[in-house]
């Protein structure tokens, strides 16, 4: 019987370290890749322990690759387990990087955790992920640390949060609009789940492709969607809510929800 990560974890004779929450999410995330030939990538060795988990996690046909700053990390190369030396915030560090080993299957960025090794990260590497493959950004909980935050604003998460908006551009009538950006990866990446701490993008250029509808051959009984007329009403009732107030806020939103709905389940959603 194969041990899980966080018995692996344990066991290990390098030093690693990891927050409780993340070995689900590893587990959720990496578990179909284990036995496959697949290329693994992970960003920050530290003290190594990490590498011979994983290599040990996705077995011998997986190809373990560790990504460092510190020159002082190749000492952890062995059969199996390759390493390169750079700065991932460095887009020519990238640029080299995937020349000399070509596209990967799965990307773990456990670096420098700052907004700028993220971002970089993120839109140099997706370029460069096989489809179904997977970046799993963590430690994302520095995007609100002063420490790691050049700006709060341009924070990864919000990034992230960005990518939500251009993924959702791909739906046919979004898609007709002018989009709000200048650059995006919604044709590459095809969803993004959020966890505390950690962000995975899964790269799938296949069904990143605009939307579109499938009908039935069912009986049509002529009955009219009012949906329209609903919203019209709907976006005129907001629209005299919304005159009246100098700030939407979140409490006055409330309120307002609050009093045009009987829902039960909306009401506890907003209190």
């Amino acid at each position: 019987m194969s041990l899980s990560l966080k018995e692996l974890f344990i066991k290990a004779k390098d030093f690693s370290s990891k927050h409780e929450k993340y070995f689900d999410v590893y587990e959720e995330n990496f578990s179909k890749y284990k036995g496959k030939k697949i290329t693994f990538v992970e960003v920050g060795i530290f003290n190594g322990g990490s590498l011979k988990i994983w290599k040990e996690y996705f077995g011998p046909d997986a190809k373990i690759i560790g990504i460092d700053i510190n020159p002082e990390c190749k000492k952890f190369e062995e059969d199996g387990i390759e390493i390169h030396i750079g700065n991932q915030s460095d887009p020519k560090f990238w640029d080299k990087f995937f020349s000399l080993v070509g596209n990967v299957d799965v990307i773990l960025d456990d670096g420098g955790h700052t907004n700028l090794d993220q971002i970089i990260t993120t839109t140099k590497c997706v370029n460069n992920i096989n489809d179904k493959g997977i970046l799993m950004v963590e430690d994302t909980h520095t995007s609100y640390i002063e420490f790691y935050n050049s700006s709060k604003k341009l924070s990864f998460i919000n990034f992230a949060k960005k990518i939500i908006d251009d993924v959702n551009y791909t739906f046919p009538l979004n898609i007709k609009k002018k989009p709000n950006f200048n650059y995006s990866l919604n044709d590459q990446i095809y969803s993004t789940h959020f966890y505390e701490s950690i962000v995975v993008f899964h790269i799938n250029r296949k069904k990143a492709v605009v939307n579109t509808t499938v009908e039935n051959q069912g009986t049509h009984h002529g009955i009219e969607d009012l949906v329209k007329e609903g919203n019209e009403l709907n976006i005129k009732k907001f629209k005299e809510f919304t005159e009246k107030i100098s700030f939407i806020s979140l409490r006055k939103i409330t309120k307002y929800f609050r009093k045009i709905t009987n829902n039960k389940i909306i009401k506890k959603f907003f209190d």
